[in-house]
C-alpha cells in the first residue's frame, strides 16, 4: 500500500499531519498569523466578537483560530471600516489566526429573503430589509478586505430534505462558483477552502469532493451539515467525502458542535470545526462538563459549593461555585453571560487537546469508549427539570 504524502505547503499555509490513530489525524497547520494544533476548535465571533468574551479571554482559554462571519461583518461593522482598520485582527484586537465563512449558510437561512441566480444571490438584510446582491467575486473581495487567514468559497447550502434534481444543480452551480472564486482571489497570504456540498446524495457528495480535488484547494469544507439530517446521513456524507479529499490537506466538518459530534468526525479524519454551540448553550444556562450537559437552573444547585466540573481546570471551576453561577443566571446578571461562555469555550479547547493526546498515544478507541461512558452516566440524572 502506498505511504500517502503527510503535509502541505504554499504561500499561504503549511499543514502536517504529526500523528494517525485509525482514520484521526493529529497536525500542524501554520498560518501568517500563528500555528494551530488539530483536530481544533474554532469559536464563532459572528460579528467580530466571540459574545461575552474579549480576545484576552480567548487567548488565556488557548483558543487557536476563531471564525468570523462574512455575510454579518458585511453588513456591519461594513467593509469601510474594516478597510479603515486594515482588517478585522487589528479591529478586534486578535492576533492569532482568524477564519471566515462565505455567508452561503447565513443566505441559505434566509429562504423567504433572497434569491439565487447564475451571478450571485440576491437577498434583503435581516436588520433593516435594506436590498443586496452578492456575487462569488464580491465575496471573495470582502473576505480580504476582512483579512482573514482562511477563506471560503462561496456556495449554495441546500436544505433538507430535497429533491436530487435540486440537489444537483445546486451543486453544479457551487462549482462553478468555486472556480470563479479561485479566479477572484488576489492575496497570497490568505487561503482559500473549496466547499464540498451535494445534500445526502452519496454520488452527488463524490462528485463534489472528487471535482473540488482536481481544482486544488488550500483546503478543503465539507458544508451544508446540521441542517436537519439523521446523524446518520451526516456521517456517510464526511466518511464519502474524506475518503476522497487530498489526505494531506486541512478538513473542515462546518458547523459541528456538539462534543459528540466533534468526537465521531475526529474518529473519521475531520481537523477542523467551528459552532455557535458553546456560547449559545452558556447564555440558556446550559454547561459542558466531562461528565455531559450540566443544566445550571436546577434548583438541586441553589446551595452547590461545587465547581460546575471538577475535573476542569478552567478560570470558572477555580474560583466560582455552581451555586453563585445559578445565582447570577437566575437573576439575569450579565456575568452569567460571560462565566457560562468562558467555561463552555474551555470545555471545547480542552476537548481538542485531549482527542489530540489520544491519536498521539494511539488511544483514540478507548478515549471515545470512555466519553461515551462517563456521560451515559450521570447526563440523564443531571438534565432533569427542576427549575424555580
Amino acid at each position: 500500500m502506498e505511504t500517502p504524502c503527510l503535509s502541505f505547503e504554499n504561500k499561504a499555509i503549511s499543514f502536517e499531519i504529526q500523528a494517525i490513530d485509525g482514520q484521526a489525524r493529529a497536525g500542524i497547520l501554520k498560518t501568517p498569523h500563528g500555528t494551530i494544533h488539530t483536530p481544533v476548535f474554532m469559536p464563532v465571533g459572528t460579528l467580530g466578537t466571540v459574545k461575552s468574551l474579549t480576545s484576552e479571554d480567548l487567548e488565556e482559554i488557548g483558543a487557536e483560530i476563531i471564525l468570523g462571519n462574512t455575510y454579518h461583518l458585511y453588513l456591519r461593522p461594513g467593509c469601510e471600516l474594516l478597510s479603515q482598520f486594515g482588517g478585522l485582527h487589528r479591529f478586534m484586537h486578535w492576533t492569532r489566526p482568524l477564519l471566515t465563512d462565505s455567508g452561503g449558510y447565513q443566505i441559505y437561512s434566509l429562504a423567504h429573503h433572497r434569491q439565487i441566480s447564475e451571478e450571485g444571490v440576491t437577498f434583503r438584510s435581516h436588520i433593516d430589509g435594506s436590498l443586496h446582491f452578492l456575487t462569488p467575486e464580491e465575496v471573495i473581495k470582502i473576505q480580504e478586505i476582512i483579512g482573514a487567514d482562511i477563506i471560503m468559497c462561496f456556495d449554495e447550502c441546500p436544505p433538507y430534505p430535497v429533491d436530487y434534481q435540486y440537489a444537483s444543480n445546486s451543486l453544479k452551480l457551487t462549482l462553478r462558483w468555486a472556480e470563479r472564486c479561485q479566479q477572484a482571489k488576489k492575496r497570497y497570504d490568505q487561503a482559500l477552502f473549496g466547499i464540498v456540498q451535494g445534500s445526502f446524495y452519496p454520488e452527488l457528495r463524490e462528485k463534489s469532493a472528487r471535482a473540488l480535488s482536481k481544482m486544488g484547494f488550500d483546503g478543503y469544507a465539507i458544508g451544508g451539515l446540521s441542517v436537519g439530517e439523521p446523524k446518520e446521513k451526516m456521517w456517510q456524507a464526511i466518511e464519502i467525502s474524506n475518503a476522497i479529499l487530498p489526505f494531506n490537506q486541512p478538513r473542515y466538518a462546518m458547523g459541528i458542535g456538539l462534543p459528540e459530534d466533534i468526537v465521531e468526525c475526529v474518529c473519521r479524519g475531520v481537523d477542523m470545526f467551528d459552532c455557535v454551540v458553546p456560547t449559545r448553550h452558556a447564555r440558556t444556562g446550559t454547561l459542558f462538563t466531562s461528565f455531559g450537559r450540566l443544566v445550571i437552573r436546577h434548583a438541586r444547585y441553589a446551595r452547590d459549593e461545587r465547581p460546575i466540573d471538577e475535573n476542569c481546570n478552567c478560570y470558572v471551576c477555580r474560583n466560582y461555585s455552581r451555586a453563585y453561577l445559578r445565582h447570577l443566571f437566575m437573576t439575569k446578571e450579565l456575568l452569567a453571560y460571560r462565566l457560562n461562555s468562558y467555561h463552555n469555550i474551555y470545555y471545547f479547547i480542552n476537548l481538542m487537546r485531549q482527542l489530540r493526546e489520544a491519536i498521539f498515544n494511539g488511544c483514540l478507541a478507548q478515549f471515545k469508549k470512555t466519553f461515551y461512558e462517563r456521560r451515559n452516566f450521570q447526563e440523564e440524572e443531571n438534565n432533569v427539570d427542576e427549575s424555580i
